[in-house]
């Protein structure tokens, strides 16, 4: 039985790891810098959650959970971590300006859609978006944000006109890049959840078929485009309504993180090999 487990654990990390590695070799970066990643993250890892509770995580324990020699995690703690250059902050900031304006009659039109808005003060202008939907950050510096990206324009009047509905940035590669880091751990802790957890499983689905014409893919992706963006548009309207940051007044304990993701893939189909 352990060795059914660690076969199928080997062949779903193949799996995971080749598209990881084709974006990998894609933007240059060799082996050795994805090895010390994968170490400084099997050492944090193991320091931080697997730890004997009321002991001091040792190097030692540290070693034998990991496999790494005790020079090696001395070596690879003392690393710098590598940062997102203020990606993920910029990301969560836009995604909550973006989802306001979305929603938000406020900021709508008379046809109910995100309205073409005045950098002017007044209530229903953009540096009122900003200050409703991301604190203190200075509209300016989230409009030059918005601008590199690629999800809104100015007009020749100097107003500022959403182009998407979402934060998927057009330029950027950072940012872009944040998001692979961000939402692929997201889905993979979901499933950690459900194999950890099958008495507790959180919502996991997918559906696909591998005999499609490729005639029949531009109508499913505006399909999933349509109906997806629907989905996600009513489901964010009933997290702003209970999120402490956008109605402080929200009663409750704790603080947790949660949303739902949705994604689009298609490839051609091969016999036998893996993505």
């Amino acid at each position: 039985m352990e060795n059914d487990v660690n076969n199928a654990i080997a062949a779903a990390i193949t799996k995971l790891l080749r598209p990881l590695v084709r974006f990998l070799l894609r933007n240059g970066v060799p082996y050795r810098t994805f090895a010390d990643a994968a170490k400084c993250v099997y050492v944090d890892v193991a320091s931080e959650e697997f730890g004997i509770p009321g002991r001091r995580q040792s190097k030692s324990r540290v070693s034998i959970l990991t496999g790494l020699s005790r020079k090696e995690v001395l070596r690879v703690k003392r690393l710098i971590a590598p940062g997102d250059m203020g990606a993920s902050e910029r990301y969560n900031r836009a995604a909550r300006v973006i989802s306001g304006w979305v929603r938000d009659r406020s900021f709508h039109d008379e046809n109910g859609q995100p309205g073409v808005l005045s950098f002017e003060g007044g209530n229903a202008s953009f540096p009122q978006l900003v200050k409703t939907y991301s604190g203190d950050a200075p509209s300016r510096a989230v409009l030059d944000e918005l601008q590199r990206v690629g999800i809104v324009e100015r007009t020749p009047d100097g107003s500022i006109r959403l182009l998407e509905r979402s934060y998927i940035p057009k330029t950027g590669d950072i940012d872009k890049i944040a998001i692979l880091g961000v939402d692929t751990s997201d889905l993979v802790a979901t499933i950690d959840h459900n194999i950890c957890r099958p008495d507790d499983p959180l919502f996991q689905r997918k559906v696909s078929y591998d005999n499609l014409p490729s005639e029949a893919l531009p109508e499913l992706r505006r399909l999933a485009g349509e109906q997806g963006q629907a989905l996600l548009e009513n489901l964010d309207r009933w997290l702003s309504e209970r999120d402490r940051d956008v109605n402080p007044d929200v009663s409750g304990t704790g603080r947790k993180r949660a949303g739902v993701g949705i994604y689009y893939f298609q490839e051609d189909y091969t016999e036998g090999k893996g993505t």
